[in-house]
């Protein structure tokens, strides 16, 4: 958990540094603890650390962080993979100024089904909800 929380906090603020420092380590810590682990399916690529997690459950990919220096050699697609074999329906949300995120998401099947304003999240920054379907469903 704390390693997961580690690399949730390390990628959010690489890509998202406007909204860097909204939670302390603790505070990140306790979410994956009580609110990931406990709701979610988990897994991890290490590399040979862990460099990357997932967490999804029926319906939702809940996190997906790669550590920023991993990012770009196929850790989250296999791990978004993971879900998609799981799963034959996924959703998520990602902020609308996060471009990569939306491009790395179109390129493995999802598409922009909603925008919001971002007023019913905690950030308060316009988001965009993703949508997959697996082939027939």
């Amino acid at each position: 958990m704390e390693l997961a929380s580690r690399i949730h906090r390390a990628s959010f603020n690489e890509r998202l540094p406007w909204l860097k420092g909204l939670h302390t380590p603790q505070e990140d810590h306790w979410f994956y603890e009580n609110c990931i682990f406990p709701q979610c399916e988990v897994w991890a690529v290490c590399a040979p650390e862990m460099a990357g997690i997932i967490a999804f459950k029926a319906d939702w990919v809940e996190q997906l962080y790669i550590l920023p220096e991993f990012q770009g050699y196929g850790i989250g697609s296999a791990l978004l993979k993971q879900a998609q074999q799981t799963f034959p329906h996924l959703q998520l949300w990602t902020f609308q100024r996060n471009i990569q995120a939306q491009k790395f998401y179109e390129n493995h099947g999802f598409i922009a089904i909603r925008e919001t304003d971002g007023r019913d999240n905690e950030e308060k920054e316009p988001d965009i909800l993703f949508e997959w379907r697996k082939s027939g469903f």
